[in-house]
């Protein structure tokens, strides 16, 4: 194992890109309206260079509701955990 590198502590919350190991450092909040009540939230993690292409990928198809620093997310009630579903997933 690499020390420091990106994604090397087991522990630390992991984007959600496809592919990608790296940490954390947003959480994207969700709701696809079709499939979701309206007070639902579904989370995304993104690390600083994917955060714009989830956002974009949620945000085209209307269901990004917010983007916050991992750090200050405080989920509401009928929030999955961060990171809970990854690329593609509903």
């Amino acid at each position: 194992m690499i020390l420091n590198a990106p994604g090397s502590d087991p522990s630390s919350p992991i984007c959600s890109a496809k592919a990608c190991r790296a940490d954390a450092v947003w959480v994207l909040a969700w709701n696809n309206p079709k499939l979701h009540t309206p007070e639902r939230r579904k989370t995304w993690l993104a690390c600083e260079e994917h955060r714009e292409h989830l956002s974009k990928f949620l945000g085209v198809r209307g269901f990004l509701k917010d983007v916050v620093k991992l750090e200050d997310w405080h989920a509401p009630e009928g929030t999955d955990a961060p990171g809970a579903s990854r690329d593609g997933e509903s």
